[in-house]
């Protein structure tokens, strides 16, 4: 055992599935993306990891997940401890079979599959019959009926709400102790948006999944999550509870567009070079 899965293995196991210890992250041999992220999630709460296009959100998943090989990147410092044991070195799969899964960025679902092989296709790492399995696709269609109604359809001719709920559902058919979720809101209209988030609360409170949120869109996120981390050019630069950063007047003003309760135009954003006083 090492000395960081030592340190943090008792904590662990009683109130963190997730600690993401002072990581670096390089690309290519030379390109250094992540720069000391360091995070936790507790069992059964859902953080949200929050930042601008580029901060290093997606890479700090991946690293997660162990999806960084296939990109020509790694993790060389630090270490990830999921449920007290450290992972980095594990396969994407082993991850999974030990219940922790992402869903990506952009859905990524199987268009010329129909949504209930889709589903299928998420209970491939499960040794545990056909039985359960199928119990399993039902709960995920008491959580998106939707799908139920869409379960023949060919995913690629679905909609981008249906889509994302089909990428979600597909991660649950994994039975996952927690879920790694990329920008569920980009490209979806706002009800659909509030939809996904209101699931995600109830598989949260239900299920007892722990997700790990990374968004684009601070309110929203912020508004469903319990803590929050603001990641800026690879780094953690504020965290705290979820109430507090959106009542923090740097949070409205830089990643809700509010200043002094007004909202923001974005030709003010040239403060936001100027005005970083966490940084400081």
């Amino acid at each position: 055992m090492s000395l960081t899965e030592s340190l943090t293995q008792s904590r662990s196991a009683t109130d963190v599935i997730l600690s993401v210890n002072n990581i670096e992250v390089i690309y290519d041999h030379v390109i250094l993306v992540l720069k000391g992220v360091s995070l936790d999630v507790p069992k059964g709460g859902i953080v949200a990891l929050l930042g601008a296009n580029g901060a290093g959100k997606t890479t700090t998943l991946k690293a997660i997940s162990n999806l960084l090989h296939s990109e020509r990147g790694e993790v060389t410092k630090g270490a990830i401890v999921f449920e007290g044991k450290e992972v980095q070195a594990l396969s994407p799969n082993d991850l999974v079979r030990r219940g922790c899964i992402q869903v990506m960025e952009g859905r990524h679902c199987f268009g010329h599959l129909t949504i209930e092989e889709n589903l299928l296709t998420g209970a491939f790492t499960r040794r545990d019959g056909s039985a359960a399995i199928k119990r399993d696709i039902d709960l995920v269609y008491t959580y998106f009926p939707r799908l139920k109604e869409r379960r023949e359809a060919m995913a690629g001719y679905t909609s981008g709400g249906e889509q994302q709920m089909c990428a979600v559902g597909r991660a649950l058919m994994s039975r996952p102790k927690m879920i790694l979720l990329d920008e569920p809101s980009m490209g979806l209209a706002p009800q659909i948006v509030e939809e996904i988030f209101e699931i995600v609360k109830s598989l949260n409170e239900k299920e007892g999944v722990s997700f790990l949120l990374a968004e684009q869109n601070t309110n929203m996120a912020l508004r469903y999550a319990r803590y929050g981390y603001i990641l800026e050019n690879g780094r953690v630069v504020m965290d705290g509870e979820a109430k507090s950063l959106a009542e923090n007047e740097d949070v409205k003003e830089f990643y809700l567009g509010i200043a002094e309760g007004k909202r923001k135009s974005f030709r003010d954003g040239k403060h936001y070079k100027r005005r970083k006083r966490w940084l400081a």
